[in-house]
């Protein structure tokens, strides 16, 4: 029930954004409609939660990163992928987005930040390439990929 949960709400958020560009604007406004705090988010930290614990969510693991593809491309609005990561204190594997990337901060423990953000959403537009590192905790990052578009680049 919790990952059926968690598909529709994701999907609930996909079919918002669908069709935004990937920008600042596009940050800004998940940030303030889907805030930390509000319903909808909570309920996304929570059910990541479950899902790890379930063991429908982040199933693998490697490097000191537990992760793992909730949903692939087509089966929510936008053709979006899921993934949900759990870092603590560590650089994960350098990657591009090569369509971009719209992402979720969910704190654990301590004050973790990834690539320097607090709890909260971000977005990164296409060709935008990172290391991601969560530093100063513990923490869920869950992300949408258009497409399911991702080059791990072994930098």
């Amino acid at each position: 029930m919790a990952q059926q949960d968690f598909i529709d709400l994701v999907g609930k958020i996909a079919g918002k954004i669908a069709d935004a560009p990937l920008d600042q604007a596009l940050e800004a406004q998940l940030n303030r409609d889907l805030a930390p705090g509000s319903s909808d988010f909570s309920k996304l930290g929570n059910l990541c939660a479950e899902g790890e614990r379930d063991g429908w969510l982040m199933a693998r693991e490697a490097g000191g990163i537990k992760y793992g593809r909730a949903v692939k491309p087509g089966e929510i609005p936008g053709n979006f992928s899921v993934d949900v990561v759990r870092m603590k204190d560590v650089r994960g594997p350098h990657h591009i987005h090569t369509q971009g990337e719209i992402g979720a901060i969910f704190p654990l423990d301590g004050e973790p930040a990834f690539d320097g953000k607090p709890e909260g959403w971000y977005v990164y537009g296409p060709g935008s390439e990172h290391h991601p590192t969560v530093t100063g905790g513990d923490a869920y990052v869950l992300y949408f990929l258009p497409e399911g578009a991702i080059e791990f680049t072994g930098k």
